[in-house]
């Protein structure tokens, strides 16, 4: 989730709307970013049975491999010049690169091709 700035309320916020969205995890495995360490612990301090954080460095690789293709993308364009062209431009990205994955599902029987799915969500 990209926010102007990488602090504690941020990142509490990006887990209590990851925990309304999708239920309480057991574990939640992180880099060594402070900012997420202080929102779980905010998290904690508000719920019964608290999370347990797994603060280890090499463990987020599949998600980092991920985005990989993403910033193969955003490289050339040399930095956004405003926030808001950067969520607009990398969300966009996101979602084409969730259709090309075969994680947007729309419901559509037959099945939609990835340029036919574009073309629905684009009008």
């Amino acid at each position: 989730m990209l926010r102007a700035r990488r602090d504690k309320e941020a990142a509490r916020r990006y887990f209590e709307k990851a925990i309304d969205q999708n239920g309480a995890p057991d574990t939640v495995t992180i880099d060594k970013s402070g900012a997420n360490l202080a929102g779980l612990h905010a998290v904690n301090a508000e719920r019964e049975t608290p999370i347990k954080i797994r603060q280890v460095k090499y463990l987020n690789n599949i998600v980092e491999q991920d985005h990989r293709a993403i910033k193969r993308r955003t490289r050339p364009m040399l930095g956004f010049k405003t926030f808001r062209c950067a969520r607009i431009l990398l969300g966009g990205i996101e979602v084409m690169h969730m259709i090309a994955k075969g994680q947007m599902i729309d419901g559509a029987v037959p099945k939609r091709s990835v340029a036919e799915q574009f073309y629905f969500l684009a009008t």
